[in-house]
Order: C-alpha cells, then sequence, then structure tokens
C-alpha cells in the first residue's frame, strides 16, 4: 500500500519494507523499532591522551549503557615493518626502537635476540651484556607502568598522580640519557650486545633512584588506594576474567589481573632471568583495580631486579668479539654528541687498507645473516612482545613483523564495555595499557 507520495510499504518475508524518496518521515519513523530510537553511535577519540593515544572507539550507547563498542586503530601508522626490508640488519634498531616509545628497550632487546638466534650467536652474547639488558629493561617497565599510573590517574579524575608519576619517570630518562644518549628512541640495544658500556656515573644514579623509590610508592598508594573517588571508579570495573583473557590471547598485567601467572621471564626465560629472584604478582578479580594492583607490584619486583643485575655487572666487554658483527660499538663519539671522535677516525684512517675497506662495508652494508626465520618472545611492559624475522642471507631483513601486545590487547575492548557505562569504557581502556604507536607499527 501506499502510504504517502514519497514513500512506500511492502510486505517481504522478512517483513516490512519502506521505499523513501522523501517528503513523509513522520511515516517511516512510525515504522521503525521504538527501543532503537533510544540509541545513538557516538565517536571516542581519535584524541589525545583520554583514549591513551591516536585511537577511535565507536560507540553505540542506549542512555549511558554501551551496547556495541569498536576500536578503530591505524592513525599511527609509520611502517617501521616494512621500512626494516629496505635497511640492514643493524640499522634496524634506530626503526624498530620508535614503536612502542614507551618501552624503546624491549623494541630493541626483541629484536636483537632474535637477530642473534638467526645469526647462531646466542650463547656468544657476553655476561655484562646481557646484565645490561636486563637492567635496562626493568628500568624501562618501571618508567612504562609509571606512565600508565600517571595518565591512567589523569584520566579518572586523579590529576595530582599525573605529577607524581612523572617526577619519578623523568629520573629514569635521565638515567637512560647518562647511558645511552637518549633519553628515548635509544637504538641501544643492538644484535651482538649493547652500544656502549654503563658508566660510573650512571650506576650511582640508579642506586639512588633505588633508594629513593620505595618512598614514592607509598605516596601512590596513601594518595589513591584509599580514596573513595579511586576505589569506586576502578573495583568491579571493565571486568575481563581469565577465560576471556585466554580466548582473546591477552597478555600482560591484565592477564596477570586475572588470576594466571604468566609471564614469559618465568614460563620461557631469556636473558639469564631464571637466575634471577622475582615474584610473578597477580590478582584474583580482572578488573581495573586489579590491573592497578598488579603494576605496583610489578614495580616493586622490577626494582629486585635491578638491584640483583647491579649487583652482577662484573668488568668484560658488551659486545660479541666477532668484528663482523660487532660494529658499531667500537665506534667513539665527539665532543658535539655527534658523529666519530677525531681520534676514532684518526685510528681508523691509519690502520691498514683492508681495516678501513671493512670498516666502510660495515657502515655501508651491515653484516649478512644466513637464511632462515625464528620467533622471539620477550615480557615487555603490556605483555608478550614476539618478533618474527626472516632472512634470505643476505644483509637486510626480508620480513619482521612483531606481535605487539598493545595491538593484541585492545580486543579486550569490546568484552569489557558493552553492557557496561561508558565513564568506565575511559577506566578499562586506560586499564589495558595500549601504545598507540606500538599497535599501528
Amino acid at each position: 500500500m501506499t502510504t504517502s507520495n514519497y514513500a512506500s510499504e511492502r510486505e517481504t518475508d522478512e517483513g516490512r519494507v519502506f521505499t523513501v524518496t522523501g517528503g513523509d518521515w513522520d511515516t517511516i519513523v512510525a515504522g521503525t523499532d521504538p527501543i532503537n530510537d533510544e540509541r545513538i553511535v557516538v565517536n571516542m577519540g581519535p584524541q589525545h591522551p583520554s583514549t591513551h593515544g591516536v585511537l577511535r572507539l565507536i560507540l553505540e550507547l542506549e542512555g549511558e549503557t554501551v551496547r556495541e563498542a569498536r576500536s578503530v586503530v591505524g592513525y599511527l601508522h609509520t611502517g617501521i615493518e616494512k621500512n626494516l626490508e629496505y635497511r640492514n640488519w643493524v640499522q634496524g634498531s634506530t626503526f624498530v626502537t620508535r614503536m612502542d616509545y614507551l618501552a624503546p628497550i624491549f623494541n630493541e632487546t626483541a629484536y636483537a635476540l632474535a637477530v642473534e638466534k638467526l645469526l647462531g650467536i646466542t650463547d656468544d652474547i657476553t655476561e655484562r651484556a646481557t646484565t645490561i639488558r636486563v637492567l635496562m629493561m626493568e628500568l624501562n617497565r618501571i618508567s612504562s607502568h609509571l606512565v600508565w599510573l600517571a595518565t591512567t590517574g589523569m584520566e579518572l579524575g586523579a590529576i595530582s598522580i599525573m605529577l607524581y608519576g612523572f617526577r619519578e619517570r623523568e629520573y629514569i630518562l635521565d638515567i637512560f640519557e647518562t647511558i645511552t644518549g637518549l633519553r628515548m628512541n635509544h637504538a641501544y640495544v643492538r644484535p651482538g650486545g649493547v652500544a656502549q658500556d654503563v658508566p660510573d656515573e650512571a650506576i650511582v644514579k640508579i642506586r639512588e633512584f633505588l633508594k629513593m623509590m620505595p618512598k614514592k610508592l607509598k605516596e601512590y598508594e596513601d594518595l589513591l588506594s584509599g580514596q573513595p573517588i579511586w576505589t569506586e571508579r576502578t573495583k568491579n570495573v571493565a571486568v575481563l576474567d581469565v577465560t576471556g583473557c585466554v580466548a582473546l590471547g591477552i597478555t600482560g598485567p591484565v592477564l596477570r589481573s586475572a588470576g594466571l601467572a604468566w609471564d614469559l621471564r618465568k614460563t620461557m626465560p631469556y636473558c639469564g632471568y631464571e637466575t634471577y629472584e622475582f615474584d610473578v604478582p597477580t590478582h584474583p578479580d580482572g578488573d581495573v583495580w586489579g590491573r592497578y594492583q598488579v603494576r605496583l607490584a610489578e614495580i616493586r619486583e622490577s626494582m629486585k631486579l635491578v638491584e640483583q643485575a647491579l649487583d652482577r655487572l662484573r668488568p668484560g666487554p658488551v659486545m660479541v668479539a666477532d668484528r663482523k658483527i660487532a660494529w658499531p660499538a667500537q665506534l667513539a663519539i665527539g665532543v658535539d654528541g655527534m658523529g666519530n671522535s677525531l681520534e676514532h677516525v684518526a685510528k681508523i684512517m691509519g690502520q691498514s687498507m683492508e681495516s678501513l675497506i671493512h670498516h666502510f662495508k660495515l657502515v655501508t652494508e651491515g653484516f649478512r645473516v644466513p637464511p632462515g626465520q625464528v620467533y622471539v618472545a620477550i615480557e615487555a611492559p603490556r605483555g608478550e612482545l614476539g618478533v618474527h624475522a626472516v632472512s634470505d642471507g643476505g644483509t637486510r631483513p626480508y620480513r619482521v613483523h612483531y606481535r605487539e601486545p598493545s595491538f593484541v590487547n585492545l580486543q579486550a575492548l569490546p568484552a569489557m564495555a558493552e553492557g557496561g557505562l561508558i565513564a568506565d569504557v575511559i577506566a578499562g581502556g586506560a586499564s589495558l595499557d595500549p601504545v598507540m604507536g606500538g599497535c599501528d607499527r
């Protein structure tokens, strides 16, 4: 039958179908489901920082209840994995460090371990280099968790904790700058070892940090743990139990906050973690509060690991002995902080022609890696960070792909958000601790 000059209605097996050409919208509206009329679709993001980076969430709301949530990623895409195919194996460290920019040391270490496995030199990495890697990773884990605490607190209205968390993170970044020359994006962990040794002044700073940090952690807990608004916004909010975590491939603090003590440092150890004394914190509730408790406990465990690593630092080389791989750890930086020192240039130029040719080839081509493929995984601050590296026998990677925990863990957001309140989307999303540089690499 005809309902107006502009809209017509006909019966089908699926029900009534309206054909609209304009005009009589009242008739069309009257034929829709009144419940669905109360639902609206809104965009949350992309914006920074309340979605932890350039992340877009599409939410279908019924009042303040989330009925459907979808994550839209890719706004921060950098093409790092593809770029690796056009640079030599050593230069790859400079690219991968920029993915998860809050955990650059982990990006570099996972990549270096994969390349070393392809080269067959895993057992040749010096004890001092391995200990330094553990030292740097655990300091980086603390700094990453501090950013999570600071930004999540701010997103839930606890502005003061933002200042506290970044204050202590600055101290760690100062340590990194003393050791690597940079606060972020270090390219410090290289295939074969690390770029340069840890100076004595950095050791002093680290020990000062270890003395200071327990008091700071107590300040965080005094500020948040007994605060009624904080507990209301985190307890029983964005719950994801261990079954849901395993089904979605969730790892890291989110999985451990659901009660499963899965930590690759314990279950599949690397870099000698099996020789260190530390615990794997868990929490039974699987909510935002549990993720908060787990991350605070992990900071304490990382401090224990840093102290053990300091005690294990023995004099020795920080690169493998094979000079074909050891470059560029042998380089010396000039007084301007850029390029090689004049003394180093004079040394290279004063050696034999063969040494000069070898140095030039390492700078321009790098070393060759035997053909093959490997997968290496480490426990990053957000969970399992895996590297699938493929070599065709050349001086450049054929393919490098990262299993990035931020990308995988974002799958949990709909499961945590749907059926809850829109205000809890922020709490749940923040508790995943996604870093979009890693997600969109």
